[in-house]
């Protein structure tokens, strides 16, 4: 065991659409939409697999800088939060590595910090650290009584240098790239670097084998482990 979870994963979406279309699709339960998300422009959803979580934001406001990335990348992958051990330590970390924390929070029950997609690339990344570590604050006050059976088991990006990103993930989560060069181990499975034209989180792998394969707007999903992508 790592200590380091992939706990949340979040889309970013045009329209509340895309909720309804990924709720439909995966047989999710209802979703929590929280309301601290206006402080980004935002509403979303989200969703609780398992003790893991799926979130889609839609931005509400032209200034969101989730409309900027819809306006320059389209809907797909926008962030990847981690449950890390200590988040002091992982501050001091993104601190030295010169990975500028945009957003920190520090709640009784979790702390947090989001990391400038520009710094580590691909994604935001949010470093989080819930007390006690099986809670989950982002996931609703009833998340357990909502979610379904399941798992997200990880994640993909690409990048013109994914080795080299690999790298810059590792080190600023406090991990090592795997012997493969191209892969970052956690508790729940895998983040894994592959080559493309830009640096994107473009791939979720989660575990739903009840559902039946198929194919929902521009989110392509193969069901068995199953994967989003854009």
């Amino acid at each position: 065991m790592t200590g380091l979870r992939l706990r949340q994963l979040v889309i970013a979406a045009r329209s509340v659409d895309t909720i309804d279309r990924l709720q439909d699709a995966l047989q999710l339960d209802t979703a929590f939409i929280d309301p601290g998300v206006a402080e980004f422009g935002l509403t979303n959803a989200v969703f609780a697999i398992g003790d893991q979580f799926l979130e889609v934001v839609v931005p509400v406001n032209a200034s969101a800088p989730a409309q900027r990335f819809l306006d320059r990348c389209g809907e797909g992958g926008y962030m990847a939060i981690f449950q890390v051990p200590d988040l002091e330590i992982a501050r001091q970390c993104a601190d030295r590595l010169g990975v500028r924390r945009v957003w920190n929070i520090d709640l009784e029950d979790i702390a947090a910090s989001h990391l400038h997609p520009g710094d580590i690339g691909g994604a935001i990344v949010s470093l989080d650290t819930p007390k006690p570590p099986g809670a989950w604050r982002w996931g609703g006050p009833d998340w357990t009584e909502r979610s379904v059976p399941g798992q997200i088991i990880g994640a993909t990006l690409q990048s013109p240098h994914p080795n080299r990103l690999a790298q810059k993930w590792a080190d600023v989560l406090g991990t090592t790239v795997e012997p493969n060069g191209n892969s970052l181990k956690t508790d729940d499975g895998y983040v894994r670097f592959e080559a493309g034209d830009r640096d994107a989180l473009t791939r979720f792998h989660l575990a739903l084998s009840h559902l039946h394969d198929q194919h929902s707007g521009g989110m392509q999903m193969t069901i068995g482990s199953l994967d989003l992508s854009w």
